[in-house]
């Protein structure tokens, strides 16, 4: 039990250490989607024989997994425990992290038929064979689809984060402040972004890039070493005490819910979630945000390269990133947004979300004109880009703290999950589609008010994207007009 019968202490605040390793859980996934999309333009595309519609189809069935994934997962976690289900998520993504690094070595082997266990091999024997029109195919055919399999595996694990952290929060945070306290925690996927395009390439061109992917491997396996040793409900946690129990625990009190045994409240069916008008705002919420999101995280390098020809590894091309990401930051102070609207202007949970998330569904219409800025200088629509990652954080921390204000905590993971299984679908749509009308716009040098070519296709991509999280808001607000909390 908690030190909960300790009177008159100064409150602890061991619930921004669990914040903090949620942080540090993020940040590790979201440098693993940065493995890929930092390497697959300048290293793993000319040794694979990848284009833009092999890598198409690599994120988009990576985020149909996801989707699918997170449909279940959330359930599962809801099921089994926190703890347990948090650390069987986040080794299976360890695995498939690690299995990435041997691609190489799997395609030489089945196509040559000429078995070589190291990596450098295994290079140098592809660069020869592939000198043919049918072996670089099948090189190409080959190689996408272990690709495939091993992000699927990376798909089912990182599926458990978000429903994870969000459950977590809701066990650890009051209603006021999860909207902030996921802000921060969600920040880790900017500053993932923010590091790796100084540590990925380098690594990738010093040791190859599959050593890069063993990397992430190890940072993974780290986080779950202390997580286990660090986490556990807040009134099992002999590191918080009663003071701040109490505080973590006055939504509670006000509601007359509070639990002396853990129990997280009434169970609700995966399938009866659906039922409900709130799951559906928080479906609405992610689908076509999420999809932007991953977009401009899978595909910044390779707009980089391709509209203005500066590699990853490059200065120039690292630092374009690193602003990039840098500049989202900026979504830490939208996340406090909602709390200052709670508690300063007394509105309830649900209505200081809402009116937060309309200003920031204003902040991507500006990526109307990212394409027309970049004529000038290529920083506007880095800058541009920027902007809007920072409005999507702030956006998304919002949509996942509705499914902790509406829900028991029985059921959080579970529609925290379909929720992303949402956003998977988006991102799914989101990038296949992206994939082929990049390739489609290079080979017909598509125009598209007044682009050609493939500046034409980003064109067409900024429109939708600066479009989404308005029409977002606007279902969201359809189908839960007004705060109103789920009765089972």
């Amino acid at each position: 039990m908690s030190n909960s019968n300790e009177t008159g202490a100064k409150m602890s605040n061991y619930r921004w250490v669990i914040c903090s390793m949620l942080f540090l859980a993020t940040a590790a996934t979201y440098m693993d989607r940065q493995v890929l999309s930092l390497t697959y333009k300048d290293f793993i595309a000319p040794e694979l024989n990848w284009s833009d519609a092999n890598y198409g189809t690599i994120t988009g069935v990576f985020s149909l997994v996801y989707a699918i994934s997170m449909l279940f997962i959330g359930k599962f976690i809801d099921k089994v425990g926190t703890r347990r289900g948090y650390l069987i998520a986040f080794g299976t993504w360890v695995v498939g992290a690690f299995l990435h690094a041997f691609t190489g070595i799997l395609t030489n082997g089945i196509v040559s038929g000429d078995w070589m266990f190291t990596f450098e091999a295994a290079r140098e024997n592809l660069a020869v064979i592939k000198s043919t029109g049918n072996i670089a195919l099948a090189v190409s055919t080959v190689s996408v689809w272990l690709f495939v399999f091993m992000r699927c595996i990376v798909a089912i694990g990182e599926s458990g984060n978000f429903p994870s952290a969000i459950k977590i929060t809701a066990e650890y945070f009051p209603k006021k402040d999860r909207g902030f306290a996921t802000g921060l925690f969600n920040a880790g996927a900017q500053v993932g972004a923010l590091i790796a395009p100084f540590i990925i390439p380098g690594i990738a061109r010093a040791f190859g890039w599959e050593m890069a992917f063993i990397v992430m491997s190890g940072v993974g396996l780290l986080w779950m070493i202390l997580f286990y040793k660090f986490y556990d409900k807040p009134r099992d946690n002999k590191r918080v005490n009663k003071a701040e129990l109490d505080y973590i625990e006055q939504d509670a009190v006000a509601e007359n819910t509070v639990s002396k045994d853990n129990n997280d409240g009434p169970k609700i069916g995966l399938w009866k979630c659906f039922t409900f008008r709130q799951t559906w705002a928080v479906i609405f919420g992610r689908f076509l945000p999420d999809g932007v999101w991953w977009f401009f995280l899978f595909w910044a390098p390779a707009y980089i390269r391709d509209v203005y020809g500066y590699s990853s590894d490059s200065t120039m091309g690292m630092m374009l990133i690193f602003t990039l990401y840098l500049i989202s930051m900026l979504s830490l102070y939208g996340s406090y947004l909602p709390t200052f609207f709670v508690e300063k202007q007394k509105m309830d949970p649900y209505k200081g979300r809402m009116k937060a998330m309309l200003i920031f569904s204003f902040f991507p219409l500006i990526g109307l004109f990212a394409q027309s800025a970049g004529a000038a200088s290529c920083w506007y629509p880095i800058i541009i880009i920027g902007i809007i990652g920072a409005a999507h954080q702030s956006w998304s921390a919002n949509v996942y703290s509705v499914v902790s204000d509406m829900f028991p905590k029985s059921a959080v993971a579970t529609v925290t999950g379909i929720g992303g299984m949402a956003g998977g679908v988006g991102c799914l749509l989101f990038n296949q589609c992206s994939g082929l009308l990049f390739t489609y716009s290079k080979e017909t040098n598509m125009s598209f008010l007044g682009f050609e070519g493939i500046d034409a296709g980003y064109m067409i991509v900024f429109i939708v994207a600066s479009l989404a999280y308005l029409f977002s808001w606007i279902m969201m607000k359809v189908m839960v007009p007004k705060y109103k909390l789920v009765e089972v």
